[in-house]
């Protein structure tokens, strides 16, 4: 058994999501909209674009979302989603790509436990975290 992270955004799911596919190097597998459900009583509030559920594959992790239309959404809070990217650049490109327009806890820079680490709220809402331990890890 192993978690899913499972985000959900206001109206803008499916432009989140391929965002962070091209960002992260994911593979959309799935999105299944409203307009998809086979009947009006199996769709929720809001128009045929909206998206009720969808994956996509990072590294051997699935991160799935839907949209939650009107008052089904709560701005995400008590939570990130941690990632670790492998190199320096790749930490650098990835921070630099998810925090642009987004509101900054804290900047990209070197801890006690990582060369780089930052927290940070993108530009969809979702919450994140960016731990690059670099040579640290040994230490």
């Amino acid at each position: 058994m192993e978690p899913t992270v499972y985000l959900y955004f206001n109206g803008n799911c499916e432009e989140a999501m391929r965002f962070y596919a091209d960002t992260l190097g994911g593979e959309i597998t799935g999105v299944f909209r409203n307009l998809d459900a086979p009947g009006p009583d199996s769709r929720m509030p809001g128009g045929d674009h909206l998206v009720m559920n969808m994956n996509m594959r990072l590294g051997t992790a699935n991160v799935m979302a839907s949209d939650a239309p009107g008052e089904w959404y709560n701005k995400p809070q008590g939570f990130a989603v941690s990632i670790s990217p492998v190199t320096l650049e790749e930490t650098e490109r990835v921070y630099a790509a998810l925090s642009q327009g987004g509101e900054i806890g804290m900047p990209l820079e070197e801890t006690f436990w990582a060369e780089r680490f930052a927290m940070f709220r993108d530009r969809y809402g979702t919450p994140w975290m960016i731990n690059f331990t670099g040579a640290k890890a040994m230490s």
